[in-house]
């Protein structure tokens, strides 16, 4: 249909001819319109109209909602790009794919076994449809090394969080070999001249997608709050010091993982880790090995890989000189990091660790160097010393595991955020999954009660009863808080004060409650920990 309106080719009209034809180029333009105007889960966005569902607790849910092209073939391992319109309208009523992934146990074997490299998607929850007046948006990143999981599944997405008058966004972002793959050949195809940080790329671009598109879900793009759990914390915490996320998010809060926990490699180090991958997979080098590697199916190259696939950190972020161009450590430690309020922390036991005395005796060494006589003497193995237990974090090599990867980094980065005068909280997590007190509070307890769902199955199911109800309601209480204003607090509930007040934080205690600490978390381990860090800047 060629449109001559505006061209002296429109003169020869009559009046009656061009109200027909504007006739005609409004039922043309609005065809596709239609849809919005009689189904009232029919929203516009930036690449089209999207058909959401209703929720059976009530709002409405628009899932699989694509926000980059596939990265599929010669996309591989490129920088992600929005993704192009459609025509119609797209139903987004079922999870996207999980992104290609090893089995890393059953925590994600669902995610493996239909896992695809097609699997840039993002979740909206709405809490009211229509949304009587615009929501804080919470942007969830999933945990998983960076190597396994979604953001798919009933745990992050059929909970009560957002009852408490938020709207979740919920994400895929590619992982290991898929998103953090590093080689000079692709430096060298990069306009930035980087390579390796693709899946924090994809989770910069969802955060666009966010600002851009949201307001037609009833959030408010001015009002966005990234929280994220492990891997999914560390990431948010190396967000806070990339200039590509600058001003996409204006709170944050990372549970069970700081920028620094598991520290980004240099550039060089990755490419090299790259360049052995391809070696060790027979394929040539350079340019045509990484063609080569771009050609093999995501589940055989998985395979082949073997081990490589899922090793931790293995495959992970890189101080690329684009995505993050300084180490999230050296930019925390001079308050150089966004200036966004900050709400972080820990599980009492995380990952427990069952070295016998003498392997841990030689770790702490490795780790603390002169330092170490003070080390051995703080968790009790010192000469012969057998190792200090703790009721609540376990053994001295359970201690020693979590304070060195969690406990003190976290801390460390709550200090540092503080000392740049931005609101900071801090928490530790001390309450077991009922039914697993023995092994007490670990890594990724409190997600059923941050998201106040909980498991009938899997490594986060338990005995849940009244305590379990209460202390959900209480968590989700101070995050939506958090989410709405930058400040936890709310009526009814414990002061929560911030770290700049001697260090303090609030305890999820065992038994439900929350209580603010009288000073730090970890003291004198995390205070070791950091005079390590010291001796090492040296």
């Amino acid at each position: 249909m060629r449109i001559l309106f505006g061209t002296r080719h429109a003169q020869r009209f009559s009046i009656g001819e061009a109200a027909a034809c504007v006739a005609a180029l409004l039922v043309f333009l609005s065809s596709g319109f239609a849809h919005a105007q009689d189904d009232p889960y029919v929203v516009r966005t930036t690449a089209g109209l999207l058909r959401g569902q209703a929720r059976s607790a009530g709002g409405a849910e628009f899932l699989g909602v694509p926000y980059a092209e596939p990265p599929t073939g010669e996309l591989r391992w490129s920088e992600p790009s929005p993704r192009k319109p459609w025509t119609g309208v797209r139903d987004a009523k079922a999870f996207g794919s999980p992104c290609a992934q090893p089995v890393l146990g059953d925590w994600n074997r669902p995610d493996a076994e239909t896992g695809s490299e097609d699997c840039l998607y993002l979740n909206v929850i709405a809490p009211d449809w229509p949304a009587k007046a615009p929501l804080p948006v919470m942007f969830w990143i999933h945990g998983g090394a960076n190597l396994g999981g979604s953001g798919s599944g009933d745990l992050y997405n059929r909970g009560t969080l957002t009852a408490h008058g938020v709207l979740l966004v919920t994400m895929n972002y590619r992982l290991g070999v898929f998103g953090f793959f590093a080689h000079p050949a692709l430096t060298a195809e990069s306009p930035h001249h980087a390579s390796g940080n693709w899946g924090l790329m994809d989770q910069v671009l969802a955060l666009h997608w966010v600002r851009d598109n949201i307001a037609s879900f009833g959030g408010d793009p001015n009002n966005i709050t990234v929280f994220g759990q492990s891997a999914g914390s560390m990431d948010i915490g190396m967000l806070m010091t990339s200039p590509l996320a600058a001003g996409l998010f204006d709170k944050a809060i990372e549970e069970s993982g700081a920028a620094f926990s598991a520290s980004p490699v240099s550039l060089a180090n990755a490419e090299h880790r790259g360049v052995d991958t391809i070696a060790a997979l027979n394929l040539p080098a350079g340019a045509q090995g990484v063609a080569a590697l771009r050609e093999i199916p995501s589940a055989t190259l998985l395979k082949k890989l073997g081990s490589r696939a899922d090793d931790w950190p293995g495959f992970g972020p890189d101080i690329d000189g684009w995505v993050l161009s300084r180490s999230p450590a050296d930019v925390f430690s001079k308050g150089g990091e966004a200036p966004v309020a900050l709400l972080i922390g820990t599980t009492s036991r995380e990952f427990g660790s069952s070295e016998p005395p003498d392997q841990l005796r030689l770790a702490m060494t490795r780790v603390t160097g002169d330092l170490a006589p003070q080390a051995l003497a703080l968790y009790g193995i010192a000469g012969r010393g057998q190792g200090t237990k703790d009721p609540l974090y376990g053994t001295a090599s359970d201690q020693w595991s979590a304070d060195i990867v969690f406990h003190c980094p976290i801390s460390t980065q709550a200090l540092w955020h503080a000392a740049a005068h931005h609101p900071t909280y801090e928490y530790e997590f001390d309450h077991a999954i009922p039914g697993q007190e023995a092994q007490g509070a670990v890594h990724s307890a409190e997600l059923p009660y941050v998201f106040g769902f909980f498991p009938k199955s899997g490594d986060m199911s338990g005995n849940f009863g009244p305590i379990d109800l209460r202390l959900a309601d209480l968590m989700e209480r101070y995050w939506t808080s958090f989410a709405k204003t930058g400040d936890p607090n709310g009526d009814g509930l414990t002061k929560w004060p911030q770290v700049e007040d001697a260090q303090r934080y609030l305890s999820f205690t065992e038994d439900g409650q929350a209580l603010a600490s009288n000073g730090a978390l970890r003291g004198p381990q995390c205070e070791l920990y950091r005079n390590v860090l010291r001796e090492r800047a040296k």
